[in-house]
């Protein structure tokens, strides 16, 4: 498998060639030359394990010992349970698929924790990662690297912005390799800092910079995943077709449906959630995508984001892979904004907007209905996904984190405290070490040169 950049100019590359890769060396992202069609019955019986080696060789072809890494990776000792994506049916048709129960407790762990053993497999030298979060990636990087030998990882986050429960699992860990810096601003922000640092191709390559963003492949590909685990839990026969609503702000996630679906799953439409930042859901209403100055603050405060990183791997599918006029389209975009695909066809997929409002409501819906709680951004995945349900046709939420982790909108929802899993009851009252910033790129470069000289 080779891979390619959305922007058409930089040279095709395989997979182990990328995956310390964030943006191409032309500013574009990396996607697969073309994805690989697979044999859905072949698939349906498998253990996740085997679920996932199989899919993955088919991105990863040129890893040794694959089998061996996904193996360590996927573990009821990490997840839980050997289903490691447990399926919950709450009705006849209405499913949650377990996604959050990792070491953080949010979705970002079945591909970081793999992300992290394919790192350590890949390094003769020392590495650097720079990431932003918008506070489960963060948590869930941390988690997968600290103490690994001969990498760094410097996570950027928005200065008070997360729940009390993200910054506490982010800020309290105390492995020298971690470095947790708060800046004074919003996600968009960290983001920003993150490209402008892979922009400076020279510093880049000699610190070694590495991503675990989103815009890393391996992310998207080790995610596609459970979506074929979740088909094969709803359904009877390869002729059935599903729904999955998906919460998202980095498209990202959703991203990943998208690719299951290139590869031959049978998915009738990919429901995308939005929060009050819904520029996603603008889009797919309207096929205008107009960025914003900065996210409003929410309570579903993973998808408070006004620039949506992945979407440019799908625009790069709606312009017939055309890199030129991504790269065309993309400066338009950072100069004026907005651009404008409304005449481009968009099928497969559907959006909503969810406000805190209806956080609320459908939280305390599914409690009442179901004795389930779930957390504010599977609720806006759940409340869209309702809207958009069709008779016949399994309805698949992917429960995108664990309640603990939002407690106050928990609380505001149904007067109670959400369940805690052992070991984690007093985490907010532990040490935090982490070091506030002002959104400023030489600022971030001179935090990795000084911990690389200590």
């Amino acid at each position: 498998m080779r891979y390619l950049s959305t922007r058409g100019e930089a040279p095709k590359q395989r997979f182990t060639e990328i995956l310390l890769e964030g943006l191409a060396s032309d500013g574009g992202l990396y996607v697969p030359e073309e994805f690989p069609r697979v044999d859905l019955q072949a698939l349906r019986n498998s253990s996740y394990q085997d679920l996932a080696i199989s899919l993955l060789s088919q991105f990863m072809d040129d890893v040794p010992d694959l089998g061996g890494l996904v193996r360590k990776t996927y573990t009821k000792a990490i997840f839980g349970s050997d289903e490691i994506t447990p399926l919950k049916t709450l009705e006849p048709g209405l499913h949650l698929l377990g996604l959050s129960n990792g070491p953080t407790l949010a979705f970002k762990d079945i591909a970081l924790q793999l992300l992290g053993y394919l790192f350590e497999a890949s390094l003769s030298q020392n590495l650097n990662i720079l990431g932003a979060t918008s506070g489960d990636t963060g948590s869930a990087a941390e988690y997968a690297l600290r103490g690994k030998k001969n990498v760094n990882v410097f996570m950027l986050s928005p200065h008070g912005r997360m729940s009390s429960f993200q910054r506490a699992q982010m800020y309290s860990l105390q492995e020298p390799n971690i470095h947790n810096l708060a800046v004074q601003g919003v996600f968009d922000d960290c983001q920003d800092l993150v490209k402008q640092v892979n922009a400076d191709a020279a510093f880049k390559a000699r610190h070694r910079i590495g991503a675990v963003n989103s815009i890393n492949w391996a992310r998207i590909a080790a995610q596609v995943v459970y979506y074929f685990k979740g088909y094969f839990s709803v359904t009877k026969n390869n002729s059935e077709e599903v729904a999955f609503a998906v919460p998202s702000g980095n498209f990202g996630n959703i991203y990943a449906g998208y690719v299951a679906r290139q590869m031959g799953l049978p998915v009738r439409k990919l429901i995308l959630a939005s929060n009050e930042n819904d520029v996603l859901d603008q889009f797919f209403r309207t096929g205008k995508y107009r960025i914003r100055s900065s996210a409003t603050e929410t309570s579903s405060p993973s998808m408070d984001i006004s620039k949506a990183s992945n979407f440019e791997r799908y625009v790069f599918d709606l312009l017939e892979r055309d890199g030129a006029a991504v790269k065309k389209l993309w400066k338009k975009l950072d100069a004026e904004g907005e651009i404008d695909l409304s005449l481009v066809p968009r099928s497969g997929f559907a959006s909503g907007r969810s406000t805190h409002a209806d956080r609320i409501a459908t939280i305390k819906d599914i409690h009442r209905k179901f004795g389930v709680t779930v957390d504010p951004h599977t609720a806006d995945g759940v409340k869209v996904g309702l809207e958009h349900r069709e008779a016949g046709v399994p309805l698949i939420c992917l429960e995108t984190a664990l309640p603990a982790k939002f407690a106050e909108t928990i609380r505001a929802a149904l007067g109670q405290e959400p369940q805690r899993p052992p070991g984690l009851e007093k985490l907010e009252d532990l040490p935090q070490r982490f070091e506030v910033i002002a959104p400023d790129a030489e600022a971030v470069k001179r935090l990795i040169e000084r911990a690389g000289q200590g």
